[in-house]
């Protein structure tokens, strides 16, 4: 029975915490790993954590012993979120308010926590262990991403299609090519989440103003051990906080990575549009409209440009941290309470809709084939130019003279290979036969498959150098 009334207790307070929601990102967006992470629970957890491995730290010069230090543990296992809130509002210090409750549950034992530290110590330090696991995650679903995209770009490496620019017809491409622009967009980010882990997961223990000065002569020592205890590389230097140009870095990242996924996912939209229907996300048995029957909406895609766009409003907020008075002033630490979660678990939701959107994409072969032949051959405008030009004729005039037969198949309705079987000058240059292979578009695709295969390499280069 009690067992019983336990499990409905816990089931009670979960509807409660669901009922009191009010951001999204509380049950909405992002994963459950990611999420975690972040937790107060979590966050409270890990400063513990780094309280703890100072006291290891000062055991070492006789200040603290080992059975003080598992009292602290023991004691520290009962802390609550809500007790160090509870505290707070009495103090004004959350940090504080976490090292009075482990003080006083430890009783004797706990008379050298927080020795010569200040709040950042803790805060960074703890930032920089939960940074690492979170830029991990994501960097484990940009790869995710880059593998599907891979195989992507291999299987479709040499379906012909319509390279547009200005939302025109241009000139043709692959869709395998299409796909690797992308995997070489999401690699540089995964080279981008690489270099500024090395800059932020980063220890930051070194008292009020960065100078150590609480503990003497043997300061770099405590910071070193510490360290050691946590598995991070500490700081050259620092003032009373780490320095907020990592933190800024961190946030551009994610936002570029957040709108690359946008820019693929804008890509699905317009290909999905039904006049041009060449890509599509697989949406059976998903409702597009609650009033018309018939729409099949890209909804993830549009998921991911809206949470996008959230995620890059927080860039400036994050530049603006950088520029602290002096050895620090407390602005950052507002903000960074609702940049910090909100930055990972955004990207967390966007890569996650990524990897959803890519295996679940519909690729329209039929529409592809016709949607290359629209403009009735005009697509290989630039082909015929290239060679006139290469026949003898000057650039800039064959560029004239291409540009009124590509008028004239507008104006007749015919194809381009038809006006220029119909010209005499075009006939006095080329055979039917050679016109046939210039205007054809599978005969106009550049290097594309060694440019593709370069890419790959270049990814999978990326994807083995970086630590997950």
């Amino acid at each position: 029975m009690r067992l019983q009334y336990k499990l409905i207790n816990v089931e009670h307070t979960l509807q409660l915490a669901m009922e009191d929601s009010i951001c999204p990102l509380e049950w909405r967006y992002g994963s459950n790993e990611m999420r975690k992470l972040f937790s107060r629970e979590e966050i409270l957890k890990t400063r513990i954590q780094v309280e703890i491995a100072l006291l290891k730290a000062l055991s070492k010069y006789g200040l603290v012993k080992e059975e003080d230090i598992q009292k602290v543990e023991k004691a520290s296992l009962t802390i609550r979120p809500e007790e160090v809130d509870e505290l707070e509002s009495k103090i004004g210090h959350d940090v504080m308010a976490m090292v009075v409750l482990m003080a006083e549950r430890s009783g004797d034992a706990g008379r050298y926590i927080h020795f010569g530290a200040t709040s950042y110590d803790i805060v960074d330090t703890a930032y920089a262990l939960i940074f690492r696991d979170a830029i991990r995650l994501v960097k484990k679903k940009v790869i995710e991403i880059l593998e599907i995209m891979i195989s992507l770009a291999i299987k479709y490496k040499d379906l012909v299609m319509v390279g547009r620019t200005h939302g025109q017809h241009a000139l043709p491409i692959t869709l395998g090519f299409k796909i690797t622009n992308y995997i070489y967009e999401f690699s540089r980010s995964l080279e981008r989440l690489n270099e500024v882990e090395r800059r932020i997961v980063k220890g930051k223990m070194a008292g009020a103003v960065g100078t150590m000065a609480a503990w003497g002569n043997i300061g770099l020592e405590i910071e070193e051990n510490v360290m050691k205890i946590l598995g991070l590389r500490p700081h050259e230097i620092s003032t009373q906080v780490a320095p907020r140009d990592a933190f800024a870095e961190l946030t551009s990242d994610l936002s570029i990575l957040a709108s690359q996924c946008d820019r693929f996912a804008l890509e699905v939209r317009e290909l999905m549009r039904p006049e041009i229907n060449e890509i599509n996300e697989g949406v059976e048995g998903r409702v597009g409209s609650s009033t018309m029957p018939q729409k099949e909406n890209p909804v993830t895609s549009e998921k991911i440009g809206g949470l996008a766009k959230v995620l890059r409003s927080l860039v400036v907020a994050s530049l603006e941290n950088i520029p602290l008075w002096h050895e620090r002033d407390l602005t950052n630490s507002s903000s960074e309470r609702i940049i910090i979660s909100h930055e990972f678990l955004i990207i967390d939701e966007i890569l996650d809709s990524m990897i959803n959107l890519l295996r679940n994409l519909r690729i329209n072969f039929e529409n592809i084939e016709k949607n290359l032949n629209l403009t009735k051959g005009q697509i290989m405008a630039e082909s015929l130019m290239i060679n006139l030009t290469l026949k003898g004729m000057k650039r800039h005039e064959a560029h004239q003279y291409v540009n009124k037969l590509t008028s004239k198949v507008r104006q007749t309705g015919k194809t381009l290979l038809e006006v220029c079987l119909e010209d005499s000058l075009i006939l006095s240059y080329f055979s039917k036969q050679e016109l046939e292979n210039i205007l054809n578009p599978k005969n106009y695709l550049g290097s594309y498959d060694k440019l593709i295969e370069r890419t790959i390499s270049y990814a999978k280069g990326i994807i083995k150098g970086s630590e997950i």
